[in-house]
Parts: structure tokens; sequence; C-alpha cells
């Protein structure tokens, strides 16, 4: 990271500096060929340890131990060249630039301090170091550059925690807005095949809805139709003429079905009332006599009760009418405290309850479903030649004592 923030001052500038100071001697030297000599051989040694340890081996960079030895070097070099000649201390920046930029916390301290006391020896190279003043001064112009320079190094330190720290938090960020996201995707995958199951859970149970009114009104009016037709053989006219009015009630039933309505029945009277009337009809029908009775305190019931109950009436009616070879039925709706209680019993042969409730047609089904979808509750009793008692209950609306 800190290559890029400085490419030019750790891969150029250090070899410029170089060659102008290397410019430089030759012109103040250019008399004294031997220690010319030496001098060029410390820049040409410097220029090559920059070059092999630094510019040539760009993975070297990265790496800690290669880049102490690399500043070590160059520092050594560079010390024997101020030394010799204190202008080299011009060269100093170069080493910062390396120090500041390769080497890793605590090594960067430690060479940025390295590289100030070279540059303070550069500059106190003048002073006499053989008395207490001169050394006071030569100290004093280390600790001059030496402690501004740590100290600004210890800044850049922080600096760099710093953005490490914001760094981190934003990474801490993108990972929670990439597992937030991640939630969200879950979340509306979940959303929609919940909405699927409550989409196929509506079909089913408007296809469960559709069946039960089907078997309450088709089958059963058809029943009645085919009844009617087969006993018109002996009463044409009348057998006839009910056939034809069921046909039109069963067809008119249907209807209000398929659209979801309420009986006709019960659109214009009391659930009572309608009880009566499918009793009086399912009478006339058969030639089989039921007594409705109703006991208590009416009650309102939601619409789909009324419903249900009704249908449960129809239902055990039919069940009657089909299997039973009764001579008797009676109906009884009861207002108790808290639910209300439909009772169909007829004296007819009977049945084994246990095996037909269990493996019962799809009428007995429906019954069931219907009443249990309104947490009510139907039992059967029946036994071989004592005839059959249907009773369904429901609970009435809150309040409605």
């Amino acid at each position: 990271m800190e290559e890029r923030r400085w490419p030019l001052l750790v891969t150029v500038v250090p070899y410029v500096l170089l060659a102008v100071l290397t410019v430089g001697t030759v012109i103040i030297k250019h008399n004294d060929l031997r220690s010319l000599a030496v001098d060029l051989g410390l820049c040409a040694l410097a220029a090559l340890w920059m070059l092999g340890m630094f510019t040539l081996h760009p993975a070297w960079r990265e790496r800690t131990p290669h880049m102490l030895v690399f500043v070590a070097g160059l520092l050594l070099i560079v010390g024997v060249l101020v030394h010799r000649d204190p202008w080299f201390g011009f060269f100093t920046p170069a080493g910062y630039f390396y120090a500041f930029g390769v080497l890793p916390w605590p090594w960067k301290l430690l060479g940025v301090a390295a590289v100030a006391a070279v540059a303070g020896a550069a500059q106190a190279s003048t002073v006499d170091k053989t008395t207490t003043v001169g050394l006071a001064i030569f100290f004093a112009v280390l600790l001059a550059n030496i402690l501004p320079m740590t100290g600004f190094a210890w800044l850049d330190r922080q600096q760099d925690q710093r953005n490490d720290a914001r760094n981190h938090a934003l990474q801490d960020v993108s990972e929670a807005n990439r597992r937030l996201e991640a939630t969200l995707a879950e979340n509306a995958k979940l959303h929609q095949q919940l909405l699927d199951q409550a989409r196929e859970a509506g079909v089913l149970d408007e296809r469960q809805r559709m069946a039960r009114e089907i078997h309450d009104t088709l089958a059963q009016g058809l029943t009645g139709i085919i009844t009617q037709l087969q006993a018109a053989e002996n009463e044409p006219s009348r057998h006839v003429e009910a056939a034809i009015a069921l046909a039109r009630e069963s067809l008119n039933e249907a209807r209000r079905s398929v659209h979801a309505l309420r009986p006709g029945s019960l659109d214009s009277a009391r659930l009572s009332d309608a009880l009566a009337d499918v009793a009086k009809r399912w009478t006339a029908l058969h030639n089989i006599e039921v007594q409705v009775t109703t006991t208590g305190t009416t009650l309102p019931l939601p619409p789909d009760a009324e419903l249900a109950l009704l249908r449960t009436a129809q239902e055990a009616l039919a069940n009657v009418a089909k299997h039973a070879q009764a001579t008797r039925v009676g109906l009884t709706l009861s207002y108790l405290e808290d639910k209300v209680a439909l009772d169909v019993r007829d004296d007819g042969k009977g049945f084994q309850a246990g095996v037909v409730d269990g493996e019962g047609g799809f009428g007995l089904i429906a019954m069931r479903q219907r009443i249990e979808a309104l947490d009510g509750r139907l039992q059967i009793e029946s036994e071989p030649g004592a005839g059959t008692a249907i009773s369904a209950s429901v609970p009435v609306l809150p309040g409605a004592r």
C-alpha cells in the first residue's frame, strides 16, 4: 500500500539523488583521484545495492527480513560516504523514503531513527567533538533530527492504525450488508414459498368446499330426482312435478354454491325455520314424518355455522332415505349456554358405527369437515337394528348472551 502511495520516491528519486551527488563529488575531488575513486566505488556499490535488493526484485518488498537487510546495508554505505564527505547527507531523504515505504512497524521507527542519526552526523560534521561543548552540540544536532522524525513516524503509525480500523469497519459493514442481502433473499424465497403454499391450500380448500357443496346440492338433488322418477311409474303426475321442482331447486343451489352464497332458505328465514322447511320437503318426497323441535333461546350464529348445521341435517336425512329404512325421524335444534346442537335420530336398521365412520362415504366425511372446521363436534351413534343418532354442535358467537 505504501509503495503505491510513493512510487517515484522509492523507485526513481534515490537514483537521481545519488547521480547528482556523484557528479558533485567528481567536480569537488577531481584533483584527488584516489579519494575520488573510493567515493565513486561507494556510490556504485550503493546503486548496485538498491538495484539488486529493491528495484529488480519487487516481490522482496513485501518480505520484512529482506527489507531490513536492504535498509541496513544502504545506511551503512551512506554512513561511510557521509563520514568521508558530509555533503552525502543530502542522500538521507532517500533513506527516509525507504524507511517509511518498506519497513513495517516497529522496524519503521528504528529505521527512521537510524536515517535521522546519519543526517544529524552529516549536519554536525564540522563540530569539534573533542570538547564537551562540541559533544553536546553534536548530540543536540542528532536529537534535533531523531526526535522530530521518530515523532512523525509515530504519528504516521497512528494514522495507519486509524485507516486499518476504518477499513476493518468498512469490511464488517460490507460483510453485514452481504449477510443482510442473503437473509433478505432467503426471506423473499421463504415468503414466496409461503405464498405458494397458501395458494395451494386455498385451492385445496376451495376444491373441498365445492366437493361438499356438489354433494350436498347436486348429488342429493339428483338422488331425489331419481327416486321421484322411479316412483312416477305408479303416480306419474305428482312425482314428475316433484322431480321437476327438485331439479330446479338443486340447480339454483348449485349456482349459489359456485358463487359461495348462502342457501336461499337461510337468506329469508332463521335456521330453525330453514330446518323445518327441509324436513317438510323431505317428508313430502319420502312419506316419512320428521318431527322438528327447537329448544332454548334463539342465539345468533356465524353464517358458516348455520350453513354447516343445515347441510348436516340435509346429509343426515339423505342417509336416512338411502340406508335406514326408518319409519320415524326426529330433528332437534337446541340452543344451549355456549353452543348450538343439532340432533337427527331415526328408528331404522342402524349400522356398525365404528366401521362406517372410519370407512364411510364422502357424506360423513364432508359432514365432519364442516363441523370441525368451526371448532365444533360431530358424534355418530348407531347399532345394527337400533337406529342411528347424529349429533353436531358448534359454538355460538362470543357475547351472544
